[in-house]
């Protein structure tokens, strides 16, 4: 098989799992722990408390994004960076994320999986193509 042709289906399996774990961790965020209860661990951590809100929106607009395929290199580029900034957040707890206040392996894995899809490109079955590189 040549993988230019299925290259673009592979980058649409990452894309879409990646789009469901974002939305998971968008809405555990505002269904489990609360917009308040985020906000208020985001200033135990020395953050604005306020940032749980568009972090948590970013997280859920960016999830369904890339499952729908709509600007997903540059979603992917944005849950990144927010993904590498959430991750410093937990580096002092140690690896795994079941560690008391989450370990920074989850984050930093999201955080490279999206870097990679907005390296790889938009993949298969896009609703409207980002602009910047090629796919």
């Amino acid at each position: 098989m040549n993988s230019s042709r299925t290259a673009p289906f592979g980058i649409f399996i990452l894309r879409l799992a990646l789009g469901v774990m974002f939305v998971a961790h968008g809405a555990t965020k505002l269904f489990v722990f609360t917009l308040p209860g985020t906000a208020h661990f985001f200033a135990s951590l020395g953050l604005p408390g306020w940032l749980a809100y568009p972090i948590t929106f970013a997280e859920l607009a960016g999830g369904i994004a890339l499952i729908l395929g709509i600007f997903p290199r540059w979603v992917a580029a944005v849950l990144a960076l927010e993904l590498f900034g959430a991750a410093t957040a937990h580096f002092g707890n140690g690896w795994m994320f079941t560690n008391a206040n989450g370990g920074w392996e989850y984050p930093v894995f999201l955080a490279v999986t999206s870097a990679a899809v907005a390296l790889l490109g938009d993949g298969a079955f896009v609703l409207k193509r980002s602009t910047f590189g090629r796919n």
